[in-house]
């Protein structure tokens, strides 16, 4: 059977595809099952089945599943998804083949050699999107959300949402911990958790529930994560054990297009209506404008080794963050604000708002009025203005500068015995250190600046 010659093109019917498809599979099922005995052939001339026959109607009807599936998440039962047109020449219908399922095309069934456009492989890993389609959907996937108030969220799970360790490498200190996991059975209700099968525990970020449900009636939400699809697919369990908020919507970095990467690419959302929550900011390199960053969670002693910190962790000191303080609470308040600015302030028709912008101004209120000067912070005057706590200072809405004048309203030092840091005491300015503009950043507001002393220290 030639699929060029005999794809069922003029069809705008899955069954009709369906039994094509049927046809192919009972003729490679026919090719290559070996013929049995006399008695085998009369029996199933009688109409018994042999295990071959069970095996391919169980095969066939996998792949219809999987084919009704994809086309229903294209939505080829309506005339505009099937992405049909008419030659004017001939008036022969072509299909302009919008995805493939393998090497066949998921309208007409037609063997397909171009390997343009995207492969979704958290949805199927044999389904590849053009870039039409992939246009067309975030279009029509955009239209149906912004009637529903709701935005895309994309979150990273390893000290976003959760952190988890190999057991191995659990310390003596954290042993405690093995005889308080809650049950997978139920884990809606519990926050440690024991995987022996993968020879690890997780710790679920306090207030990770309360966050998922009510960001769920803002947005719709996606995991993406730098984890292989195994373990994003277990994290999603605990985290959704209903799969109430993310369904089929979880992408590791096997699902990825370019690697080490996240990107927006795989993502069904148009990039002006998607925010991202992650604690690692070079993951996002392309994407930097739709960027919340998360101070990480470290609850685990691996976590904080890993990334350079010798002090003990959150599990050895029988300690945790704030439900009501911590880093989602206050990471959600920022999210209704976003939420609330894009649907009820903007004047702009809701077609041409852009999450990026609000985003920008929502960011630039948190140290909006503060003129900072910066003390025994940066190596050189010099490479000042490239710092990135002075690139940060700025984008939180603070004015950064190298002169003193009584405009300036802190100073930010490593050392309160800098000619610097004593002008500011005798001018009544504010002295604080460095993690002042950090914790803003994180948390999205300006802190108590008596919660940053700065110390001072012996020249050499």
């Amino acid at each position: 059977m030639s699929l060029a010659a005999d794809s069922p093109v003029s069809s705008s019917s899955g069954e009709d595809f369906a039994a094509y498809l049927d046809t192919e599979l009972d003729s490679k099922s026919s090719d290559s099952s070996p013929r049995g005995p006399e008695e085998e052939q009369r029996e199933a001339a009688a109409g018994a089945e042999s295990e071959n026959d069970v095996e391919s109607k169980r095969i066939k009807r996998t792949k219809f599943e999987e084919l009704e599936s994809i086309q229903d998440f294209v939505g080829s039962t309506s005339d505009k998804s099937l992405e049909m047109s008419l030659e004017a020449s001939s008036s022969k219908i072509v299909c302009t083949h919008p995805g493939s399922f393998g090497d066949m095309c998921i309208v007409c069934g037609q063997r397909l050699n171009d390997e343009s456009g995207v492969t979704f492989r958290y949805i199927h890993k044999e389904l590849r999107l053009g870039n039409d389609e992939i246009v067309r959907l975030r279009n029509t996937d955009m239209k149906n959300l912004l009637r529903h108030k709701k935005l895309y969220l994309v979150l990273d799970l390893d000290h976003t949402l959760l952190n988890s360790t190999q057991l191995m490498h659990m310390t003596l200190e954290e042993e405690y911990l093995k005889g308080q996991t809650d049950s997978l059975a139920d884990a809606s209700k519990g926050s440690l958790f024991m995987l022996d099968f993968m020879h690890m525990m997780t710790k679920l970020r306090p207030f990770v529930r309360t966050f998922l449900r009510e960001a769920s009636q803002m947005f719709e939400m996606y995991i993406y994560t730098m984890g292989d699809r195994a373990y994003a697919l277990e994290m999603a369990k605990i985290l959704d054990p209903r799969r109430e908020y993310f369904g089929d919507r979880i992408i590791s970095r096997d699902d990825g297009t370019q690697r080490h990467q996240k990107g927006l690419d795989v993502v069904l959302g148009q990039e002006s209506a998607v925010l991202i929550l992650d604690d690692t900011e070079n993951a996002w390199t392309k994407h930097k404008d739709n960027l919340i960053m998360m101070e990480r969670y470290h609850f685990f002693a691996s976590s904080c080794h890993q990334f350079g910190f010798s002090c003990k962790s959150l599990s050895e000191l029988k300690s945790d963050e704030s439900e009501s303080d911590g880093a989602l609470a206050s990471v959600l308040k920022v999210m209704r604000n976003i939420h609330y600015t894009f649907f009820d302030e903007l004047k702009e028709s809701l077609e041409g708002r852009d999450v990026r912008q609000v985003l920008k101004t929502v960011r630039k209120d948190v140290l909006q009025g503060c003129k900072i000067v910066f003390s025994r912070v940066f190596p050189t005057q010099y490479q000042a203005e490239n710092h990135f706590l002075w690139k940060m200072a700025e984008n939180l809405g603070a004015m950064c500068s190298t002169e003193l004048d009584s405009s300036v309203t802190h100073m930010v030092s490593t050392d309160a015995g800098t000619e610097k840091s004593q002008w500011a005491v005798k001018h009544n300015k504010f002295l604080v250190n460095p993690r002042w503009i950090e914790a803003a950043n994180y948390l999205w507001q300006k802190q108590p600046e008596e919660n940053f002393p700065v110390n001072q220290t012996k020249d050499k």
